[in-house]
């Protein structure tokens, strides 16, 4: 039996992304959703136009609001992100070890956002979609083959220090 999502959190970040915030409210949208498993989905929709509040759609419960001063714990509390591909929300998701499907704003000029995208679905830390294909993408995938992000190591940063300002011995 497919893996379940039951408690999908879903960022937009600091951004406007209109896009998205109406797409997710979609009839495909939540059916693909709750073909998933979702039955809660936490929304953060930064400074788009569609409005905070409490909705039920789909038999899915939709808690959507603007800002909070941390999102960490709607990410840990998530079963699936799906996020913008900001680069604070995708490495915030990563590093909590959770599966993550990142939505590219293809709106934005000069796309680095999708560069980073595709460089993180290229090692297998995430998919990546468009709007136009998050329904097929969230039918197709399969979010138990993603590989865990590498924990940070803080020795590689002191070993490089260490070469750089290594002072010679003068006899």
């Amino acid at each position: 039996m497919p893996q379940e999502y039951p408690k999908c959190f879903i960022t937009v970040g600091t951004t406007k992304f209109d896009l998205l915030c109406e797409y997710i409210m979609t009839g495909p949208v939540l059916t693909a959703m709750k073909n998933i498993g979702c039955k809660q989905i936490t929304f953060q929709i930064g400074n788009s136009n569609v409005e905070p509040g409490i909705y039920e759609k789909n038999d899915i419960e939709i808690n959507m609001y603007r800002f909070k001063d941390c999102i960490q714990e709607d990410i840990r509390n998530a079963d699936l992100v799906i996020s913008h591909a900001g680069a604070g929300s995708c490495l915030e998701t990563l590093e909590a070890n959770k599966p993550l499907l990142v939505v590219v704003n293809e709106d934005l000029m000069d796309n680095h956002q999708l560069e980073l995208a595709e460089k993180l679905q290229t090692d297998s830390h995430l998919y990546y979609c468009t709007c136009d294909t998050l329904v097929s993408t969230l039918s197709m995938v399969d979010f138990s083959l993603l590989s865990p992000f590498p924990k940070a190591d803080p020795t590689m940063f002191l070993k490089y220090l260490d070469s750089v300002f290594k002072v010679k011995n003068i006899d």
